[in-house]
């Protein structure tokens, strides 16, 4: 089967927080809007995060993320799991701080993860204040 977006709007996201609560300029669902304008942007603190739950049962294989220089993270950890489940480590990633496109392919053994919901925490922060800034997420694989 071919790889698809996941992130749908029947897809429900939930993220730490948005910078002093200005969803109309920061909020979440500017990271799924496609424009190169618009970004969600965390309030600082450490370990901001994103959880996506999806509407159907998915197999995860990439991940792409685009961050904003300076406003990246050091370490991504995803967690996942099924409905009714407890969320369970999948894998560390270890981003670069650029404003290009962040991808994480099979190597972070993503490929082989069924589940319903999936949680990207930013760990390790770039900016002194833990804020973190995203253009573009984007799940990618097979709805099952």
């Amino acid at each position: 089967m071919p790889v698809e977006p996941l992130i749908c709007a029947d897809t429900a996201t939930r993220v730490s927080s948005v910078l002093n609560r200005d969803v109309k300029q920061f909020g979440k669902k500017h990271m799924f809007d496609a424009s190169e304008e618009t970004c969600w942007n965390s309030d600082q603190g450490t370990c901001q995060w994103v959880t996506l739950d999806f509407p159907r049962t998915v197999k995860v294989s990439q991940l792409h993320i685009q961050f904003q220089g300076g406003f990246s993270s050091r370490l991504c950890t995803l967690e996942g799991c099924r409905t009714g489940e407890e969320l369970v480590k999948i894998s560390d990633l270890y981003p670069e701080d650029t404003h290009a496109m962040q991808i994480s392919f099979a190597a972070f053994q993503v490929e082989e993860t069924v589940l319903d919901k999936l949680k990207i925490t930013f760990e390790n922060g770039t900016d002194f204040f833990g804020r973190i800034v995203v253009y573009h997420l984007g799940v990618l694989g097979e709805r099952l």
